[in-house]
């Protein structure tokens, strides 16, 4: 790890690494994890009650991602700010890097930004995260140790007026070497329902960070999005946690090897809550 990308990152706070060198295959990232603003955004014109809102994380994501790296040995990665400053899974150049609206709600203080104060969040936030990743990834790749990356993610049970009925989705593209296993695990639980690329696809524009770490390097990856009344309490995380831990465990044999997957890549793009 380079020295000064290291200091960068330790003077931000925004990103966390636990247990660098796991033994598992997986490394586990949230890009959500964490409805934290630092000082140096203010609170973005939002009060406290706004910021407890699915608008600004991921809620159940870092608790379940957590408890999977621990079960599996597998590296954890995870932002320690709000999406609201600005999305680390997203490209640089999206229209929502920096929201000025998030759903139906005004985000005052990212509005009119100018170039310096863009750059100053991209620092902030989006570089340490995206850089602590590809330092994992690079050296587990000089070390010739498999590497599969697996986000973790929550969505709302009502969009915009509208029922979302699957209790878990798997987002993937073409590469469906991990997605495939993981879905055909999930559809065998009794009273689950499963989305594929549902509630989101790639077409959404919310698989950046696989994108960028995981496909760039032909490596398997997917995307898991929770129902977020399933891991709203610690229970339910624990169940929703442990039911990975086992499916990606019983996986590691097969999930380098490539696996056609039915259809679902195809649906339409929609903005991301």
């Amino acid at each position: 790890m380079g020295t000064a990308k290291a200091a960068a990152r330790a003077m931000s706070n925004a990103v966390r690494v636990t247990n660098r060198d796991g033994r598992s295959p997986y490394v586990i990232l949230c890009d959500h994890a964490s409805n934290h603003l630092p000082a140096s955004v203010g609170t973005l014109g939002l009060d406290a009650a706004e910021m407890l809102r699915h608008i600004a994380w991921d809620p159940g994501a870092l608790p379940v991602s957590q408890r999977v790296a621990e079960g599996l040995d597998a590296t954890l990665v995870e932002s320690c700010v709000s999406r609201l400053a600005i999305d680390c899974n997203r490209p640089l150049g999206a229209p929502d890097l920096i929201p000025e609206i998030s759903e139906t709600t005004i985000i005052p203080g990212n509005a009119e930004l100018s170039a310096t104060q863009r750059q100053a969040r991209i620092a902030l936030s989006w570089q340490p995260f995206h850089d602590a990743i590809d330092d994992i990834v690079s050296e587990r790749r000089r070390e010739g140790r498999e590497t599969r990356l697996v986000s973790v993610h929550s969505f709302t049970p009502v969009y915009k007026g509208v029922s979302r009925p699957w209790h878990i989705g798997i987002i993937h593209d073409e590469d469906s070497r991990l997605a495939a296993p993981l879905v055909t695990a999930l559809q065998q639980l009794d009273g689950v329902t499963v989305g594929v690329n549902e509630p989101y696809s790639p077409a959404d524009r919310v698989y950046f960070t696989l994108e960028h770490h995981g496909r760039s390097r032909g490596l398997p990856c997917a995307m898991i999005e929770i129902r977020n009344d399933e891991i709203s309490a610690p229970a339910g995380q624990r169940r929703w946690a442990d039911l990975l831990t086992g499916i990606f465990a019983e996986l590691e044999p097969e999930a380098g090897e490539a696996a056609a997957f039915g259809p679902g890549n195809g649906r339409a793009a929609q903005t991301k809550a």
